[in-house]
């Protein structure tokens, strides 16, 4: 007798659920976050509405599922599971990778377009910018002040040092060059970020 393989389920679905936030952050780049619907995602995909909504329960809980996949395997950790930085015990070895992640990131086109037009939207919607720093930018920002803390605890940062101060001197310049495009986001400028901050914050 020959058994026929039962059809992996798990991967089936997984490939689809990927197709779907793929699908779903180029329609963000293409029409922007206002026009994307649910039929529009599922005829992307290549799925059933019905698909979608056995996982996500609205279209923002789709968008901001392909926001989180962006950096699945990034720099800063991300995707579904915890967020977390490197952490080797050299802080500023540490903040210049993950700094140069985030410049490179940015430099992605397949990055670049909708987290651009997502922006857009969060500029003109309150209430879409509140869900983005509760579900999204929050989660990292904690991450990102647990690595500072490591290094106040290793004597590589003052401890007094105001924590949401120093991550708006890491990642504001760079965030609002790539948000004017007003500078290239090399790997230098990532580095001399990194070093006029801690320069700032050493004990």
């Amino acid at each position: 007798m020959t058994s026929k393989k039962k059809p992996d389920r798990s991967r089936r679905s997984e490939r689809s659920r990927r197709a779907i936030l793929d699908a779903t952050r180029e329609l963000i780049s293409e029409v922007g976050y206002a026009k994307v619907s649910i039929e529009a995602i599922a005829a992307r995909a290549g799925v059933g509405k019905q698909t979608i909504y056995r996982w996500w329960p609205s279209k923002g809980a789709v968008i901001f599922d392909s926001f989180l996949a962006l950096s699945e395997g990034g720099g800063e950790g991300g995707g579904e599971g915890e967020v977390t930085l490197p952490d080797t015990g050299d802080l500023e070895a540490d903040l210049k990778a993950v700094l140069r992640a985030t410049a490179a990131e940015f430099a992605d086109p397949g990055f670049e377009r909708p987290v651009r037009a997502l922006n857009t939207e969060i500029l003109g919607d309150p209430e879409l910018a509140a869900q983005y720093h509760e579900k999204l930018a929050g989660p990292v920002d904690e991450a990102k002040k647990a690595r500072l803390r490591s290094g106040q605890a290793a004597g590589q940062l003052a401890a007094d040092a105001d924590l949401d101060l120093v991550l708006d001197m890491l990642y504001s310049p760079l965030t609002l060059r790539w948000l004017y495009r007003s500078g290239p986001l090399t790997p230098e400028y990532a580095d001399a970020l990194v070093d006029a901050t801690l320069r700032a914050f050493r004990p």
